[in-house]
């Protein structure tokens, strides 16, 4: 069992930044490190991936504006957020997958306001 803890959300003027962070209580070496949102009233939507392998995807939302990264040796897992915009506002959700185990962070609060 890995407990995942988010943290880093708050509330940030459009244009601003904001870096979420993702600790695990066990190894994230063999996972994939995921990132979802979700706004009210919406379904939890993909936000970013790395896989264990290197591999990295976004969605084509935040395509140039997010980053995602990882340090293995600490466990845990980023979102770096940049140039957000009102339709960012959601709980950003942190996920790790490795196999058939899914693991899911209780989310931390984005919101983008001015």
């Amino acid at each position: 069992q890995v407990q995942l803890v988010e943290s880093g959300g708050g509330l940030v003027q459009p244009g601003g930044s904001l870096s979420l962070s993702c600790a695990a209580s066990g190894s994230i070496s063999s996972m994939s490190m995921n990132w979802y949102r979700q706004a009210p009233g919406k379904e939890r939507e993909f936000v970013a991936r790395f896989t264990s392998g290197g591999i990295i995807k976004y969605a084509d939302s935040v395509k140039g504006r997010f980053t995602i990264s990882r340090e293995n040796a600490i466990n845990t897992a980023y979102l770096q957020m940049n140039s957000l915009r009102p339709e960012d506002t959601a709980v950003y959700y942190c996920n790790a997958v490795v196999v058939v185990l899914n693991y899911w962070g209780q989310g931390t609060q984005v919101t983008v306001s001015s």
